[in-house]
């Protein structure tokens, strides 16, 4: 029965060559996510000794914009991967030894874990959470057991992988079928080999009188039903240029008119730009709008308050820079505030003093933000006052914002309250 299984299943795309085709693309998609990710996490939750790069300004819209766009490419990679070996399932006997045991085990759960990963992570690009547990924390962890888990299956398939790496052994049979078969000695041995190069999975026979009797009955004619490998690899690359092109847009200016799927869409929004958490949702429409609203700035024993209007008296400075959010989405916007460099020196902060920012909010992840001595004496981070020339918007964080190059939008912290000086 299993090989019956194993044998209606068996197609021109499901054999080895096409496994490590698929493998190879979606293994480089994996390690860019994670990768990527990383280089996120670490921005949210730096260690003390780490420093990031500010330039380019776009350096995170186009780091975090390529984590969403290869996540959502596993997908049909994923897929076609499954698809190919599937008929594996049906291996007869299932367990050879305790170590075949702990292969397909490995394998079970990369899986597994794989189409969690790439699930959630979908899911929150639409801030949709339908789990019980904190999805920064668990995505984060997962990411590192993928990895671990796909070391070890490069190492455990490692001897086909070499194998069927490349084409070569295709062509080379096929020179050898034009000049023709020899009875010279080996050429047995080299026609099974060629023949379990480029064997269907679903189609190896038992040995002994077993297998030449299923032989004997594999030799009735059928129709063929099976789908070419050019087809199938057709397939998989529309599936992904769909998938891909119909969301890329919400980070790619050029893709946007394709943005079908994406969460958010370049232009819409307050000021023409975006929202995703809003002052209702933070509990600040009151606190915001509150006539006595100051802004505080603290170093070293030194304290000093602002006003709205004081802040529009200082030397403003205008900058274009990104809100690139963990989502994918981003939005190109100009800015107009006061440098952050120059308050921090009215209160004599030092030049490689990190900075504490906090919200107006109450509650929240991050409602309270580290701001590292890079993006601290950056001439391009702003208190943002305006944003696309007109009076920052309640919901984009007025009354004053944080804007810096290539952070997180979920550090650019909205409805500031307070900015304190860190000493090491």
């Amino acid at each position: 029965m299993m090989y019956e299984a194993q044998r209606s299943l068996a197609t021109p795309s499901r054999n080895p060559r096409m496994a490590v085709v698929i493998g190879r693309l979606l293994g480089v998609a994996f390690i860019v996510c994670f990768g990527t990710g990383v280089y996120s996490h670490f921005l949210q939750e730096p260690l003390p000794w780490m420093r990031f790069p500010t330039r380019p300004a776009l350096l995170y819209q186009f780091s975090q914009g390529t984590h969403i766009v290869a996540g959502i490419a596993c997908f049909p990679l994923l897929l076609a991967k499954l698809y190919i070996v599937f008929p594996e399932l049906f291996a007869s006997p299932p367990v050879k030894s305790f170590l075949h045991l702990l292969e397909r085990a490995s394998i079970a759960l990369f899986v597994g874990a794989s189409l969690v990963q790439i699930t959630i992570g979908l899911l929150n690009t639409y801030q949709w959470y339908p789990w019980p547990f904190p999805f920064r924390e668990v995505h984060y962890a997962l990411g590192w057991v993928l990895v671990g888990l796909l070391v070890l299956h490069i190492g455990i398939k490692l001897p086909i992988i070499t194998r069927f790496w490349s084409a070569r052994h295709e062509a080379e049979r096929e020179a050898t079928d034009a000049a023709g078969a020899t009875e010279a000695p080996g050429a047995a041995d080299a026609e099974a080999a060629r023949l379990e190069a480029v064997r269907l999975w679903g189609s190896r026979r038992p040995s002994g009188v077993t297998g030449r009797l299923l032989a004997w009955i594999d030799a009735t004619p059928a129709a063929p039903t099976s789908v070419s490998r050019r087809g199938f690899l057709t397939a998989v690359g529309i599936a992904g240029a769909a998938v891909v092109g119909l969301t890329a847009g919400q980070t790619f200016a050029p893709l946007d008119a394709l943005n079908v799927f994406g969460p958010r869409k370049k232009g819409v929004g307050q000021q023409g730009v975006p929202v995703n958490r809003t002052a209702q949702k933070a509990g600040v429409t009151a606190s915001a709008t509150a006539a006595g609203w100051a802004l505080t700035l603290a170093a070293g024993g030194v304290e000093r308050s602002f006003s709205r209007a004081e802040l529009e008296a200082m030397p403003q400075t205008e900058v274009e820079l990104p809100i690139a959010c963990v989502e994918g989405w981003s939005q190109l916007a100009v800015w107009r505030g006061v440098r952050l460099r120059d308050l921090a020196d009215l209160v004599d902060a030092d030049p490689d003093a990190s900075f504490r920012l906090t919200s107006l909010e109450q509650r929240g992840s991050f409602r309270r933000t580290q701001m590292g001595p890079e993006y601290v004496r950056d001439p391009l981070t702003l208190v943002a006052l305006e944003l696309n020339g007109e009076t920052l918007d309640l919901q984009h964080g007025y009354p004053a914002r944080m804007i810096a190059p290539g952070r997180p939008g979920v550090l650019q912290t909205k409805w500031l309250s307070r900015i304190e000086a860190i000493t090491a």
